[in-house]
């Protein structure tokens, strides 16, 4: 299967108003109300298939290749055969942020086993679709992001590494959701999740970071993470900064005894963290490591 776009003939001067944009899907441009897939896709009806979302600044795709490489890996996990080389789907996206205007957006890339019948045999399905969204993303209220935010633990775990495993961003994120509703009941944007064990894993769609006695901690990928992308290079930022950061075990008391708290994404990018179930994190503030890695991090996606 093909996928290299056509180059459009010109870009728009200005990103394109929300009705007017363009998605592409299987290798053509097509305006955002006529960009559709089957009622008997197997990624609608199942879950069968595989996202990405990435970051466009100032006209630069964010992580390009550890990006493509994870959606890649996790194609490959459920047994999913893309069908396309890394290089003509980056060249896909960057048509498609630059035929929308968009210097600085969200990039959503999704895979899905294709149209097949009601039965759940992947082997009669038809050819993947693959289609590439750019958009502007707000995941949190800009307003938090100087002040924090407030979350809650949720009653929903992880999956267990021996269902479908959390390293595969697969289109099934139903844990997610139903954590991510528990947490609106609760009147706040986002959820701690544990996983099997009673460890912490992460929250809905973000990276869990703590901070105690001035060194950085976060889950390891064996307590039930999606290896972020942006979670590496906050530690990679640490590193440069001369912060200590570990890959380790924490339970919800090193959350409620710690200094700092932040979560990372891709959509979300470097959000602090204040109030954990009612408890404040520290001073109930953004911590001073928590600060410097958010500068970091906005610096450093300006110069890549």
């Amino acid at each position: 299967m093909s996928l290299t776009a056509p180059t459009p003939t010109h870009a728009p001067a200005t990103p394109s108003s929300p009705a007017n944009l363009l998605v592409w899907i299987d290798g053509k441009l097509v305006p955002k109300a006529e960009a559709c897939v089957s009622v008997y896709d197997h990624g609608l009806l199942y879950g069968d298939g595989v996202f990405e979302g990435i970051r466009v600044y100032a006209g630069r795709i964010f992580e390009p290749v550890a990006h493509l490489r994870r959606l890649y890996d996790s194609a490959r996990s459920i047994r999913l055969d893309i069908g396309v080389s890394i290089n003509d789907l980056q060249k896909a996206i960057e048509t498609t942020f630059r035929a929308n205007g968009f210097v600085d957006c969200y990039v959503r890339v999704v895979v899905t086993r294709g149209p097949g019948d009601l039965g759940i045999d992947p082997n009669k399905s038809g050819k993947p679709v693959v289609f590439i969204i750019t958009d502007k993303i707000n995941v949190f209220p800009p307003e938090l992001y100087a002040r924090g935010m407030s979350i809650i633990t949720s009653s929903y775990i992880r999956n267990h590494p021996n269902s479908t495993p959390p390293r595969i961003k697969s289109l099934n994120y139903l844990n997610n959701v139903l954590a991510k509703i528990e947490a609106n009941d609760a009147g706040v944007p986002e959820a701690l999740m544990l996983n099997h064990l009673g460890n912490v894993s992460e929250c809905t769609a973000d990276n869990v970071f703590i901070v105690r006695d001035g060194q950085l901690r976060t889950p390891g990928i064996d307590q039930g993470i999606l290896e972020g992308i942006t979670r590496r290079v906050i530690m990679e930022l640490a590193k440069k900064l001369d912060i200590c950061c570990t890959e380790t075990v924490l339970q919800r008391h090193d959350v409620y005894t710690a200094d700092e708290m932040f979560v990372t994404g891709t959509g979300a990018e470097v959000m602090p963290v204040t109030q954990v179930d009612g408890r404040p994190i520290g001073t109930g503030t953004p911590g001073p490591i928590t600060k410097r890695l958010i500068e970091a991090f906005h610096a450093h996606v300006r110069q890549s």
